[in-house]
């Protein structure tokens, strides 16, 4: 994320190391130095120090060329596994949720089970077909005459209902298709901000390894300069301790890093309805961009909010519904046939047929439907305030979101502007002070964990950035 430069800052430690080294060798040769055959010794020493150089130089060969093979395989292994985990573009992340969601695959569903409901609302009533007896006698009584017997009687009947009212009842069950569709696009925006949320989690938290990576560099460096100057008394061992400690320490800053990264990832899968565990990557070098709208009304808001088309389709709703409920004082209709067969002679069959109205204007009657209809009339008035309300409460708040993005943008420039080139020449110095044995080994930590530190704030400070701009971007449905 930052441009540490470790080979400035490795190289004077390594000469510290191999200058040490050399001490270590004078002092254990000293008593050389001090014999009487001073001569022979040093041509002794200066052959000594040709085979040395030319057993260093097949050594080095033959080191240099272990860590070629080994860096080609790892690089063949790397590449072979960047083949095999497929990169994901947040683009590429939402598209996936938009198809392959189940929770939004329901609300489609739901949506075409309601225009088979309006189907049904205008299918008529089942016929009543009855059999049974007509002016009947009761058994045991004296009949003067077969006229008297009664007649068998079938009988067909059927309720008309008011077309009106059914094609009233039918469009009000339609349009809450309409509103299930509406929730679809206001559940996907929040899927969708929840994706980039976790998606730039995930991205901060692999630049922060970055850091801590180069951090656990340069400490394993102190520490194995500390372990080697402190048999000369130019160290302490306090020093050797606390850069062990401080590796720990930033070994587990990155644990935490890798546990935000796995929740994130399956997280995501779970979006994607995939399983948790599936393995992907992200594109590292993604950086979120903020874009301001250009209008901010509370009529292009209106066009841009999906929950306010979700509150106009219930109110469109609630209309219809109020359309089918004074439809109820239209009347409905019956239609009955009666077939009546003598059971005795004298007596022709016979037939009715009789038509029946209701009146629903009754006065007992009609207080439903109206008090019903008054109720939701009040209920859209509300739902109409409440729409206002919310367009009104979201433009303050997109214009205080603006304000204090472009502030944190201001914020984190300064940060990696000025402040860290600060506090990195600050390291640079205290470096420079420790090669020269002029500064100990915790002031030059200090100075480290300080830039580090700094580092670790600018990229929590660019999460939050990151995260403001998703809260943004979700208010204006994008």
């Amino acid at each position: 994320m930052y441009n540490i430069n470790l080979r400035t800052f490795l190289a004077p430690l390594g000469r510290d190391a191999q200058r040490a080294e050399r001490g270590s060798n004078i002092e254990s040769n000293s008593s050389l130095f001090n014999s009487p055959s001073k001569g022979r010794y040093k041509t002794n020493k200066a052959n000594c120090i040709s085979h040395s150089l030319r057993g260093q130089g097949e050594e080095i060969d033959t080191t240099l060329f272990y860590v070629v093979v080994m860096f080609l395989v790892l690089l063949s292994n790397s590449l072979i596994t960047k083949a095999q985990t497929p990169v994901l573009s947040l683009d590429t992340i939402l598209n996936r949720i938009d198809q392959n969601n189940l929770q939004l695959k329901s609300y489609g569903l739901k949506a075409e089970s309601y225009q088979y409901n309006a189907k049904a609302a205008t299918a008529w009533m089942a016929p009543m077909v009855g059999v049974g007896t007509f002016m009947t006698p009761y058994p045991g009584q004296m009949i003067m005459d077969g006229r008297d017997k009664g007649s068998l009687m079938f009988q067909v009947e059927q309720d008309i209902p008011n077309y009106g009212k059914l094609n009233a009842q039918k469009k009000f069950i339609e349009s809450k298709a309409k509103v299930e569709r509406a929730t679809r696009e206001v559940t996907l925006n929040d899927f969708k901000t929840q994706a980039k949320k976790l998606y730039y989690t995930w991205l901060v938290a692999k630049q922060k390894l970055a850091v801590l990576e180069k951090s656990t560099k340069i400490m394993q460096t102190m520490k194995k300069i500390e372990e080697i100057r402190y048999p000369f008394n130019q160290s302490k061992l306090g020093s050797v301790y606390q850069t062990s400690a401080k590796l720990e320490e930033t070994e587990n800053m990155k644990r935490m890093q890798e546990g935000e990264i796995g929740r994130a990832k399956a997280w995501l899968n779970s979006m994607m309805n995939q399983q948790g565990n599936t393995d992907f990557k992200i594109d590292s070098n993604y950086v979120p961009q903020f874009v301001a709208a250009t209008a901010l009304d509370t009529a292009s808001l209106a066009l841009a909010r999906k929950d306010i088309a979700k509150m106009d389709y219930n109110i469109q709703s609630m209309n219809l519904n109020i359309d089918a409920m004074k439809r109820q004082s239209r009347p409905d209709f019956r239609l009955r046939f009666d077939h009546m067969s003598p059971l005795g002679s004298g007596m022709p069959k016979a037939f009715s047929v009789m038509g029946m109205v209701s009146i629903p204007i009754a006065p007992w009657a009609s207080k439903m439907y109206k008090s019903e209809v008054k109720g939701m009339q009040y209920e859209v008035e509300a739902m109409q305030m409440e729409k206002a309300a919310m367009l009104q409460e979201t433009q303050g708040m997109l214009y205080g979101m603006q304000y204090q993005i472009k502030t944190m943008q201001q914020q984190i420039a300064a940060m990696e502007q000025k402040i860290i080139p600060t506090l990195q020449k600050t390291l640079d110095v205290n470096v420079l002070g420790y090669r020269e044995n002029k500064l100990q080994l915790p002031e030059v930590i200090a100075s480290w964990e300080a830039l580090n530190m700094m580092q670790n704030n600018v990229l929590d400070e660019k999460l939050k950035l990151y995260l403001m701009i998703a809260d943004y971007e979700k208010e204006l449905y994008r």
